[in-house]
C-alpha cells in the first residue's frame, strides 16, 4: 500500500470524483483508476460501487477512505515537524480579499518566502463567499477575510482590522460638522455586496441602526467603489488609512457621521481539519505582517 494510493481514493471521495482527484495530483484519469484498483486488488474488496455513474463508496471503500485521511495527516504532520523549514516543499493556496491584495500581501508572501524558500505560494483574490466556497471545496488551504463566518468546520485567528470611515468627493456633502447616518439619506450608498464580507458586516450594521437605503449601489468591487465615490457618485464605507494620501490631495473626503463606523475585524481561516504546522505558521506570519495603512507594501 502507498501513499499515492491512499492520495488517489482520499481525493475521488473528498473531490466528488476520479477526473477532479487526476486535475487535483496533476496527473490523468486513467492513472487514478489503476491506483484505486491496486488497492482494491490488494485486500481482494471492492471500494467503489461501480453500478452507479458517481463515485460512490462501499461499506470498506468507507473504511479505506477514513484510514487513508488518518495516515495522510499523519504523514504530513511528520514531515513538517521533522524537516527544516528552509526544505520544507509545499504549494500552499491562500485565498485573500481585495482590500489585502492592494495592501499586505506582498509582505506576507515576502515573509513566507524568506522562512520557507521552497513553498510555492498561490494566491486566490476574491470576494469572501467565494473564498469560503473554495476552502470547502479545498480549492484553497486558508482564507484571509473579513470575520463574518460563524462556521464550526473552520478554525479562525484574528490577524488585524481596518478602520472605515464615510467618504465622498469633496462639496457633495454640504458641510455641517458632524453628521447623523439618517442626514445622509438623501445621498446615494455606494456599498460593497453581501458577497463581500466588509459588506455583508456593514449592511448588517446599518439595518441595526434602522437605516435601510432606498437610492444604493452595490459592487463586489472596493476598487470599484472607490472610483464611483471619487467620481462623486455617492458617499461610502472605505479604508481610512490607505486612503489618507487621496484625502490629502483632495480628490476624498471623511465625513464625520455618528455613530462611528464600528472596525472591521480580519481572520486566518483554515479547515479544521486540515489544519497543520505549516498552515498555522503562515498564520502567524500574517498576524505579524497584517497592516492595512497603506496601499502595496514591498516592506
Amino acid at each position: 500500500m502507498t501513499f499515492k494510493q491512499l492520495e488517489a481514493i482520499y481525493w475521488v471521495v473528498h473531490l466528488g470524483g476520479f477526473a477532479q482527484a487526476a486535475n487535483k495530483m496533476h496527473t490523468t484519469q486513467s492513472a487514478i483508476s489503476k491506483r484505486v484498483q491496486e488497492l482494491e486488488a490488494l485486500f481482494d474488496t471492492p471500494l467503489f460501487d461501480r453500478s452507479l455513474r458517481s463515485a460512490r463508496l462501499t461499506e470498506k471503500g468507507e473504511e479505506m477512505y477514513l484510514l487513508a485521511k488518518r495516515l495522510l495527516e499523519q504523514r504530513d504532520a511528520a514531515v513538517e515537524q521533522f524537516q527544516r523549514p528552509e526544505v520544507l516543499v509545499r504549494h500552499v493556496r491562500i485565498g485573500v480579499t481585495e482590500l489585502t491584495a492592494m495592501t499586505w500581501l506582498p509582505r506576507l508572501v515576502s515573509a513566507i518566502q524568506a522562512k520557507y524558500p521552497k513553498v510555492v505560494i498561490e494566491p486566490h483574490v476574491d470576494v469572501s463567499v467565494v473564498l469560503r466556497d473554495k476552502l470547502l471545496a479545498d480549492e484553497v488551504d486558508l482564507m484571509i477575510t473579513p470575520e463574518v463566518f460563524d462556521d464550526q468546520r473552520f478554525v479562525s485567528t484574528r490577524v488585524g482590522a481596518v478602520e472605515n470611515a464615510w467618504m465622498c468627493k469633496p462639496g457633495l456633502v454640504k458641510r455641517r460638522g458632524r453628521h447623523r447616518m439618517h442626514e445622509l439619506a438623501d445621498q446615494r450608498l455606494l456599498a460593497q455586496d453581501n458577497r463581500s464580507g466588509t459588506g455583508q458586516l456593514y449592511n448588517k450594521w446599518l439595518r441595526s441602526h434602522g437605516v435601510q437605503p432606498e437610492n444604493a449601489l452595490y459592487s463586489n468591487s472596493v476598487v470599484a467603489i472607490i472610483g464611483l465615490t471619487v467620481s462623486g457618485m455617492g458617499i461610502s464605507y472605505l479604508p481610512k488609512k490607505c486612503l489618507a494620501p487621496m484625502v490629502e490631495a483632495g480628490a476624498l473626503e471623511v465625513l464625520q457621521v455618528a455613530p462611528a463606523l464600528p472596525p472591521a475585524n480580519y481572520a486566518a481561516i483554515c479547515k479544521s481539519d486540515r489544519k497543520s504546522l505549516l498552515i498555522s505558521s503562515i498564520i502567524a506570519l500574517a498576524q505579524e505582517t497584517c497592516d492595512f495603512s497603506w496601499m502595496f507594501q514591498t516592506e
